[in-house]
């Protein structure tokens, strides 16, 4: 299982998201792999906000060597799942999806906590104290992802 974890600028929620996953499949002795990218290409190359990879330490999750990268269109390829922060990143890899398939592998990260409520992740740029929650948010989801064996509709 090869999964993607998409936000907007690949600097504060798919970092979480791909440290927290990457942790618990450490944990559980899985053969998956994760990654995470941005759909824009304002932080190419740059480390996770300091914001992020605090939080993220304070529960034990290191991403302080993670750097930042932009979503392409092949990995739809090379990925199984590739999960969206919220909806405006969900559509804008839809629009990059060439096939039935592509689209299926699509989804919003916390439809796997609350299926078919499309709740968005809230990115926590703006709000110094937004990371923690967001840090939960994404540790809820991923638990439940592994429990689902990494299908959607399982």
């Amino acid at each position: 299982m090869n999964i993607l974890m998409v936000c907007l600028g690949n600097i504060c929620r798919s970092p979480l998201a791909e440290g927290i996953l990457k942790k618990k499949i450490e944990e559980n002795n899985l053969d998956w792999s994760v990654d995470s990218a941005g759909t824009s290409s304002w932080h190419l190359g740059e480390r996770p906000d300091r914001r992020s990879i605090s939080t993220a330490s304070k529960y034990g999750v290191d991403i302080s060597g993670q750097r930042a990268r932009q979503f392409v269109p092949a990995d739809l390829d090379r990925f199984d799942l590739v999960l969206a922060m919220d909806s405006s990143n969900y559509g804008d890899m839809l629009q990059h999806a060439i096939s039935k398939e592509q689209e299926g592998k699509i989804h919003l990260i916390m439809n796997f906590l609350n299926p078919g409520r499309n709740e968005n992740v809230p990115d926590p740029y703006w709000d110094d104290n937004g990371f923690d929650k967001v840090f939960q948010m994404l540790d809820d989801a991923c638990g439940r992802i592994l429990e689902k064996g990494g299908g959607a509709n399982s």
